[in-house]
């Protein structure tokens, strides 16, 4: 009996510690009005993985906390009511819910479920302890025996996070995407040219309007994600000051520039220019008249650290 009330003790203070830290921790209040300024934010979508190789950054010590501070629950839990894992889960995924919810409700924070999954994911390796080490008499080989469980599980699971998780990929030639017309931009013997008095020697590619009509370039990009496109523009010195681009996704102009563009932003604007494509889209098409010329043109795109 003793046994059992240490344990309720126990339970009790972690538990008010956890909500501490839930809806008063971290400053919570001193963000109340801009939460509520913004109004009720539900976050239902996973946006990320729950745990990457370890880094020394705050965002990686809260995405551990997550996942760590809920370990005990699923030791304290069971030791109190023996209950089999289902029925545990259960229980806690609704509770962390209701909380989450009262947390964005209260305007201390956010729902968000990646919090919800960090949360399940401490329970559950916490149950696993429990049934290592803690459903007899707890003794040094048992308590190790669990500590290692929870050092393995948590290994295990930053390194199914980071099979699962996509980074920003090292910049990339457009032309490496299939063009669909059949029209290629220039990629083995580049010439190099004059832009503003600066001499240009293009890396990789050079996409120009050799003729008096508007030369298109199309590429399918709709297994891509997140795209970002890079490119530099400019009208050589040498050649009649006249031009423009355009670039369609999906019958929607995101980028347009001519010679009147360029004359007005020749001291401000800087290459490489950064266009995002943050949106799903199937086709891109680069329209291009007159003398204006891009090179180097590239992206980076999310991608596993396999492909």
């Amino acid at each position: 009996m003793k046994k059992r009330n240490l344990i309720m003790v126990i339970t009790f203070l972690y538990t008010g510690l956890t909500l501490y830290f839930m809806f008063l921790g971290f400053n919570r209040l001193d963000g109340y009005e801009e939460y509520k300024s913004a109004g009720y934010e539900f976050l239902l979508v996973p946006s990320g993985v729950p745990l990457n190789f370890p880094r020394f950054t705050f965002s990686w010590l809260y995405d551990f906390g997550n996942i760590a501070a809920f370990i005990p629950f699923g030791i304290l839990f069971p030791l109190l009511n023996q209950i089999n894992y289902k029925k545990f889960i259960g229980w806690f995924i609704i509770v962390i819910l209701g909380l989450e919810t009262i947390q964005s409700l209260a305007y201390l924070g956010t729902f968000d479920v990646n919090d919800v999954i960090s949360n399940s994911i401490g329970a559950t390796i916490g149950y696993v302890v429990y049934k290592v080490g803690f459903t007899s008499n707890l003794t040094i080989k048992k308590l190790i025996a669990s500590s290692i469980t929870a050092i393995i599980l948590l290994v295990g699971v930053i390194i199914v996070s980071e099979v699962l998780d996509k980074r920003v990929s090292p910049v990339q030639p457009l032309h490496v995407i299939k063009e669909v017309t059949g029209t290629k931009p220039l990629t083995n013997e580049v010439p190099t040219f004059t832009v503003a008095g600066h001499k240009i020697e293009p890396q990789f590619n050079l996409y120009s309007n050799n003729e008096n009509t508007t030369k298109t370039y199309t590429y399918t990009i709709e297994d891509k994600e997140e795209l970002l496109f890079f490119l530099n523009i400019g009208i050589p010195d040498q050649e009649d000051f006249k031009g423009e681009v355009t670039i369609i996704t999906d019958g929607k102009v995101i980028f347009k520039k001519n010679e009147v563009n360029l004359k007005e932003e020749s001291e401000t604007i800087e290459m490489p220019l950064e266009i995002p494509l943050y949106y799903e889209a199937k086709e891109m098409t680069i329209m291009i008249t007159g003398n204006i010329l891009l090179w180097d043109v590239g992206f980076t795109e999310l991608k596993h650290w396999w492909e």
